[in-house]
């Protein structure tokens, strides 16, 4: 197999640190860089002397992002924010700066383009997230028309914001919100997969220019989402329906603390399911196998149970 030179932007991140991992692990070269990198050390470990470098640059340092992409063959961009906060805004995280990567890519001479969006992504969606996310793929496209664009559904394992957030929750609260009484379908994608998904994208050429959605095997109301994840932590909570009008008016107090827990764009995102379009590409013609949600969660939410992995107490 051909050794890869890859500049992983993000690599830091959740998703990030798996594709860094697989790509190291197999004999590529990988170059991740980020706003924090140089606090992810132990990503040199995942690799030999010199085999994972590390770059502090934000996907807004035009001038730091040729040297980036210098000498590489492939750029994948992970970079995204789920949330609004100072500097970090939707419309120059998801759309103007994607562009600009995509572009400085193309006039390095890069051969391939991965691009991170998520399911859902649309220009006429009520959530900003959505548009900008939809107007990143468009100008990604126009500046590397051979790109291969990924969106996954909500992403988990063992650092993920999701399961870990309401599991958190759980610990502290009688009682859990179910935002627009909970009927909103997901499909959650293991991070593994996604990152698998990364790397076979990077080797077969017939994936460029090509659009995948990725999700797990199965289709969850958040509902049931809420209920699985109690009979994993042992507790019992009250599952309390929360209207969209409410949930938007809560969501507007709720998102001037620091690290806002719900945004009114996030409950704009929450009208509408998440979930693999009908006749999308995805996974399977990846030759990936989706890896369960049950299978993957009692491995890191042990530390949220009364006793943690060793309690055989009821749930209380």
């Amino acid at each position: 197999m051909k050794q890869h030179r890859v500049a992983v932007l993000g690599g830091a991140g959740f998703i990030g640190r798996y594709v860094v991992k697989r790509l190291a692990e197999r004999g590529d070269v990988v170059t991740a860089g980020g706003r924090k990198a140089a606090y992810a050390k132990y990503l040199k470990l995942k690799g030999d002397v010199g085999q994972v470098g590390l770059v502090n640059l934000s996907i807004n340092d035009e001038s730091l992002l040729p040297a980036f992409v210098n000498n590489v063959d492939t750029v994948v961009n992970l970079v995204g924010i789920l949330a609004e906060g100072g500097a970090q805004r939707f419309e120059l995280v998801h759309h103007v700066g994607p562009a600009r990567l995509a572009r400085v890519a193309r006039e390095a001479g890069v051969e391939r383009f991965i691009q991170i969006s998520a399911i859902g992504a649309d220009a006429r969606s009520t959530s900003m997230y959505a548009r900008s996310k939809a107007a990143g793929e468009a100008a990604v496209r126009d500046a590397f028309p051979t790109a291969t664009i990924l969106r996954p559904s909500v992403v988990f394992g063992p650092e993920d914001n999701f399961f870990n957030r309401f599991a958190a929750m759980a610990m502290v609260s009688p009682a859990l919100p179910l935002i627009g009484g909970g009927e909103t379908r997901f499909q959650p994608v293991y991070v593994g997969d996604v990152a698998d998904a990364v790397l076979r994208c990077i080797d077969d050429p017939t994936t460029a220019g090509r659009t995948y959605e990725l999700g797990g095997p199965r289709i969850v109301s958040m509902r049931e989402i809420m209920e699985l994840l109690l009979a994993e932590l042992h507790r019992k909570r009250l599952l309390i329906d929360l209207p969209f009008g409410l949930a938007s008016l809560q969501a507007r107090f709720l998102s001037l603390l620091p690290n806002a827990p719900l945004t009114p764009d996030q409950v704009e995102l929450l009208k509408s399911d998440n979930i693999v379009g009908q006749g999308a590409l995805g996974l399977a013609e990846l030759g990936i196998r989706p890896t369960a949600v049950e299978a993957v969660l009692p491995t890191y939410l042990d530390r949220f149970r009364r006793g943690g992995w060793y309690a055989r107490e009821p749930a209380v």
